[in-house]
């Protein structure tokens, strides 16, 4: 519970990509994150720096985020913030922020949308002629 969490709204930089890691899916997209701030002075709105977040989503969530998400839609995202620093071949010193999602949705703020709920699979059920003595008996037969 010591993790860092963060909840963002903002824009699709470009369409959701895939990939396998082992045996679940992971969905990245890049999300960009511009501030609008109040000059008081002037009395005029006025766009701060953009932030970008590198966002994965793991599993269901990035199958749904692939299926869901497009290049431009408005969204909110939760999840534990990640920060990595590094050293760029130039010799300036980087530093990058994903978020590895627990909750992606459209921003409703900015339009609607259709939710689709998906079906939860049923166990398969025996059939009552593989449950009855007779049948197991036929079978051996």
């Amino acid at each position: 519970m010591n993790e860092s969490q963060i909840t963002v709204q903002g824009w699709l930089g470009a369409d959701v990509r895939t990939r396998q890691a082992g045996d679940a899916i992971v969905a990245s997209f890049r999300l960009a994150c511009t501030p609008r701030r109040l000059n008081r002075a002037t009395g005029e709105w006025g766009d701060a720096t953009t932030q970008w977040f590198t966002v994965n989503a793991w599993r269901a969530l990035g199958e749904h985020c692939a299926a869901s998400l497009r290049r431009g839609d408005p969204v909110v995202v939760h999840g534990r913030l990640n920060a990595s620093t590094w050293v760029s071949s130039a010799g300036v010193e980087m530093t990058s922020f994903e978020i590895d999602a627990i909750a992606v949705g459209h921003d409703l703020n900015r339009g609607t949308t259709h939710f689709t709920k998906l079906q939860a699979p049923r166990p398969q059920e025996a059939t009552t002629q593989e449950a009855t003595p007779q049948a197991a008996e036929e079978v051996a037969a």
